[in-house]
């Protein structure tokens, strides 16, 4: 069992920085590929960004390239997303998520955060 807590959202202007982060419990932190959804009002949840176990590998949503990075600490158990140059329509409730594999899909995840509002204004 894993639990995921998810902290750091907020309101903020448009080309404006948040940092999101994920604690989990537990001492299988590291064996999971870690990943970031969204979801938007009246929109289905939708990939952000994932990482591999160790870190080394990641991948992201065409939407947010170049502007967030995802990255964990496994030492502090901890996944984090910088997200840069933010726009309106990063607007969304941004869930971390815990899977087994290295992929996008989120039918694929074991294990979902409760989530964290994050709202850019224009």
């Amino acid at each position: 069992q894993v639990q995921l807590v998810e902290s750091g959202g907020g309101l903020v202007q448009a080309g404006g920085s948040l940092r999101l982060s994920c604690a989990a419990s537990g001492r299988t932190f590291s064996s999971y590929a870690m990943g970031w959804f969204r979801q938007a009002p009246g929109k289905e949840r939708e990939f952000v960004a994932v990482i591999n176990r160790s870190g080394g590998s990641t991948y992201y949503a065409d939407s947010v390239k170049g502007r967030f990075t995802i990255s964990r600490d496994n030492a502090k158990n901890t996944l984090y997303l910088q997200m840069n140059s933010l726009k309106p329509e990063d607007t969304a409730v941004y869930y971390c998520a815990a899977r087994r594999t290295y992929g996008v899909g989120s039918k694929e995840v074991d294990y979902w955060g409760q989530g964290t509002q994050v709202t850019v204004s224009s």
